[in-house]
């Protein structure tokens, strides 16, 4: 059989599963097995495909069927203008997400030796996109995760800014080091309650860990916020990623552990995402 055929075959099944990015899908799966750029995939669609190659791309298309998420089949996912390493025990970054990295540019964009802190690292994708960007800074990451952090320090060798990067297995209350110019994070911000509301992708294959936010999707923001009160320098910043109909209470939390709100933020689906504020 050859790529075309192969390709072809594969997108029916998807299709018929529902699966809206079928082609897409099926020719990154195959770049996979076959070690190419979907670009090779495509010019070469003409070519046969060994038994084994074969065998490898139907697992992958079997796994998918069952709504297994595209980067953890690849364990590869990009954001920012680079590529991460995962695997199943980190959240996949999202697009979204990348709002952080956009504003800690524009907000520092004159300023050098920032030392920040990421609270919650996944896979890196926020506190080693801004250490790329911004060859002065200091990032502090921590995680409760031995994998995210694993995966993490594997992405910072492979982006080059490990030696800028200290990495903690901790929970923000027991962070006690130093005075950090600005904190960022991305915490779980679901409802406890609307975990088997997420599609089936998110719900049966990303860690709980980074979703579950508790009763009110706000136990672990209220956390972070109230931390980073102490940790945070006075007018330094606090920038925080929320869901869409968190922006009212989040505002509060952060008035009351002496935060100024900047700005709130919305993604390209226009619903409030991201939230900056000052500590006054």
């Amino acid at each position: 059989m050859n790529i075309d055929t192969a390709l072809k075959n594969a997108v029916f099944e998807l299709k018929k599963n529902k699966i809206s990015s079928a082609l897409l899908d099926s020719e990154i799966l195959m770049s996979k097995v076959l070690e190419k750029d979907r670009k090779y995939v495509i010019l070469n669609s003409k070519d046969e495909l060994n038994e084994k190659n074969y065998l490898s791309f139907q697992k992958l298309i079997l796994s998918r069927l069952k709504g297994k998420p595209i980067a953890y089949l690849t364990n590869l996912k990009s954001f920012w203008k680079y590529d991460f390493d995962l695997n199943s025990n980190v959240l996949i970054p999202r697009p979204e997400t990348e709002l952080i990295v956009e504003q800690v540019l524009k907000i520092c964009k004159n300023k050098k030796g920032i030392n920040f802190l990421e609270v919650g690292t996944g896979s890196g994708c926020i506190i080693l996109s801004i250490l790329k960007e911004k060859k002065s800074f200091f990032g502090t990451g921590v995680d409760l995760s031995n994998e995210c952090l694993k995966i993490t320090k594997a992405n910072a060798c492979k982006l080059g800014v490990n030696n800028r990067l200290k990495l903690l297995k901790s929970d923000i209350d027991n962070l006690i080091l130093g005075k950090y110019d600005l904190i960022v994070s991305n915490p779980p911000y679901i409802s406890i309650l609307k975990l088997n509301n997420l599609s089936k992708e998110i719900r049966n294959y990303e860690p709980k860990l980074a979703l579950n936010g508790g009763i009110d999707g706000l136990s672990e923001i209220r956390k972070i916020i109230k931390k980073s009160s102490e940790l945070v320098k006075k007018r330094g910043k606090l920038i925080l990623e929320i869901a869409s109909d968190q922006k009212n209470e989040v505002r509060k939390i952060l008035i009351k552990n002496g935060f100024y709100i900047n700005k709130v933020l919305k993604d390209l689906a226009k619903n409030d995402r991201c939230i900056i504020s000052t500590k006054i």
